[in-house]
């Protein structure tokens, strides 16, 4: 396949590869459609049943990355870009954008999107052979909603680790590397939420069962990973109730207060128990570190290594 535009967009092909398959089924194909045809995004996610639409469309989505201080005149890389849900805040903070996902589709639709971005170039690529090929270099790279996945996208024995290690490789001297991911400890897992992406009930809490390819860790297990690794200066942050739908975020300075984490029960893709009150239970905590074990979903901003 040839590359080519999408109004002011690069849709570069050169590393599609058909036989990587990842979608939420046909109803991508009617987000094409809105996005083609210039719909209202807001009114469609004001009146929408569907979960992708909305999940892929909201315009909350861009809350995890609107706040941060992006460096003038920066390059970032996005990795698993999807539909394009945060790339436009990118777009807007940063001198040039390059949203790399493998699926064509999310390309597409990510490309119409925002097709009036001079700024953007959208690639078909796995992340491995684009980081294995690649001599470009980037300000920031972001995994939002990615790490978890690492098991699947890399061949290789210690896919954590190495998906740093890729992502390094294509900073430029002080980049950053920034991870949004859910907690595997997330207060909303003990109180009743299926784990967010095998739709089970303790199956994160519990270790995940054997061979599975999602994976995500707790507090104590990202420092170790990052420190393992080399990665000496980081710091986390807390979305609130999570990384996807952020209304509020929370960091090492400032924890949530008493009274602050009361909107503990909107759960917007599946339904779920509730075995105990999640507000009294963030209240107990009160601002103390313990929130940072407990919270549901990380954003962790982590410097290259030297």
């Amino acid at each position: 396949m040839t590359d080519t535009t999408i109004g002011k967009v690069q849709l570069d092909l050169s590393g599609y590869d058909p036989s990587f398959v990842y979608s939420d089924g046909d109803v991508e194909e009617e987000i094409l459609r809105i996005v083609k045809d210039g719909e209202d995004l807001d009114r469609i996610i004001n009146t929408t049943e569907s979960w992708p639409v909305f999940y892929h469309l909201s315009p909350i989505r861009e809350n995890i990355l609107q706040w941060y201080p992006f460096g003038e005149g920066a390059k970032v890389l996005e990795i698993g870009a999807g539909c394009g849900a945060v790339t436009g805040v990118l777009t807007r903070k940063c001198s040039q954008t390059v949203a790399l996902d493998l699926s064509l589709r999310r390309c597409q639709i990510n490309a119409w999107r925002h097709r009036e971005c001079e700024n953007l170039r959208v690639v078909v690529s796995n992340f491995q052979r684009f980081a294995e090929t690649s001599t470009e270099k980037f300000d920031y790279i972001t995994l939002i909603g990615v790490f978890e996945y690492a098991a699947s996208y890399l061949d290789s024995a210690h896919p954590c680790s190495d998906m740093l290690e890729l992502a390094n490789g294509l900073l430029k001297p002080g980049g950053r590397i920034l991870i949004a991911i859910e907690n595997r400890f997330g207060a909303k897992y003990f109180a009743g939420c299926a784990e967010d992406h095998l739709g089970t009930f303790f199956s994160g809490i519990c270790g995940y069962p054997q061979g599975s390819k999602v994976k995500t860790l707790n507090y104590r297990e990202w420092i170790h990973l990052l420190e393992k690794n080399g990665f000496r200066q980081y710091q986390f942050y807390y979305p609130y109730p999570d990384y996807k739908f952020p209304i509020a975020i929370y960091s090492d300075e400032r924890l949530p207060q008493k009274g602050e984490l009361n909107r503990n029960l909107s759960n917007l893709d599946r339904e779920r128990y509730s075995f105990f009150d999640e507000g009294r239970f963030w209240d107990s905590l009160d601002g103390t570190d313990y929130a940072k074990d407990f919270a549901n979903s990380f954003l962790i901003d982590v410097s290259s290594k030297e």
